[in-house]
């Protein structure tokens, strides 16, 4: 009976990491199905992670050790998987009664796990070697399947970073057109000017494109969304919530301003975030206390944009529509940025608009001006 329980569970196990692997790897579309490996270890091992990073003491320090999941999840989870499919083919050699010869083992259990292990990392040792014609199919099988295995990681990898550098390289041009973190009013505000909507269209243009990339990107691959950026004050889901930000607004009436390209734009934006909240079973945050525009904010928005020539609907059917529009992808970029312990930027920075941006800034200089922060004021008499 125990051998029986062997096989069964050895041929759960190969075919359960086989079909993980292709949904994972090789199938370009997000997987719906509730029960899989792959979700199973990313829940069990991601809130963990982010429990032991809020304990540390400072907003760096715990940002620096959540960036380290993104990468170290993705070699654990092949390393799991490999290790799965080695103990699934050893139940096989074990449960079927082959006869091994060479046996370095006592245990015949640890015979066939060695014989598996050696198998499908084609090592090709042959220290241990099957003897019956079961036995020696069952590891020409496992050596090709590792072989394979081997070459899909191999190219696997690859996708992912070109993935995670076409996020990036757009998310680090948005840094000099709306601050650091992204906010919608700096955002208009610096394409003020004789070509600013132009501009600023284009932009639109071009994040639109950006959504689009990324939503098939990390429905496909979802571990990219855990990889975060090479700033602390920055992000993929600030900058998309920013971008849809200022959508918003054009789309409520903002003069001047290409209302079609809004509209494609929040559409795709919007999409993406509703559809990575799904992968992630993340329900959006309905929570009434958590409001990111305030009518003072709003206010202080308006005059903002007044002062910088930008001229804004008003009335109660404008700020209706605002609030509307909001309700529309608030509610899962919360969400989101909950789960992923990231930052929702302002709609306006307010007290710390005097702050310089990401690209105005070096490690030298902020080295240096904690130093100096250190260093008692010297005294003239002394």
């Amino acid at each position: 009976m125990l051998k029986i329980f062997a096989v069964f569970l050895g041929v759960l196990l190969i075919l359960l990491v086989l079909w993980e692997t292709f949904e994972t790897i090789v199938l370009p579309r997000r997987v719906t199905r509730q029960f899989r490996l792959t979700r199973m270890f990313y829940r069990s091992t991601w809130r963990p992670w982010a429990a032991l990073a809020a304990i540390r003491g400072s907003k760096k320090k715990r940002d620096s050790l959540l960036s380290y999941y993104g990468p170290l999840s993705l070699l654990l989870l092949l390393a799991f998987w490999a290790v799965t499919m080695v103990l699934g083919f050893g139940l096989l050699h074990y449960g079927l009664h082959d006869k091994l010869s060479g046996a370095l083992f006592a245990s015949d259990l640890g015979n066939a796990l060695y014989l598996s292990g050696t198998t499908f990392f084609t090592l090709g040792l042959g220290d241990i070697l099957p003897a019956s014609p079961l036995g020696r199919f069952i590891t020409v099988l496992e050596s090709g399947i590792g072989f394979g295995y081997l070459a899909l990681v191999i190219g696997y990898l690859p996708v992912l970073y070109q993935a995670f550098s076409r996020r990036e390289v757009t998310i680090s041009l948005l840094d000099a057109r709306a601050g650091s973190p992204p906010t919608a009013y700096e955002m208009l505000r610096r394409q003020s000017g004789v070509h600013g909507m132009e501009a600023l269209t284009e932009l639109l243009h071009d994040w639109e494109g950006w959504s689009a990339d990324l939503m098939e990107s990390h429905l496909s691959y979802p571990v990219l969304a855990y990889f975060r950026s090479q700033h602390d004050n920055q992000s993929w889901i600030a900058s998309l919530t920013a971008i849809l930000d200022v959508c918003a607004l054009a789309m409520v009436g903002l003069e001047g301003m290409c209302q079609y390209q809004a509209r494609m734009t929040f559409a795709i934006a919007r999409h993406a975030l509703v559809d990575l909240s799904q992968v992630f079973s993340a329900p959006p945050n309905k929570d009434a206390s958590i409001n990111r525009l305030p009518p003072e904010t709003l206010d202080a928005l308006r005059k903002g944009l007044h002062a910088s020539g930008f001229v804004l609907a008003d009335g109660d059917e404008a700020a209706e529509e605002l609030r509307r529009l909001r309700s529309l992808y608030e509610p899962y970029a919360l969400s989101l940025a909950g789960y992923l312990r990231l930052e929702l930027p302002p709609w306006i920075k307010g007290a710390t608009a005097a702050a310089k941006d990401n690209w105005q800034t070096t490690a030298w200089q902020l080295s240096q001006a904690q130093q100096q922060q250190k260093i008692p004021a010297h005294d003239d008499h002394g």
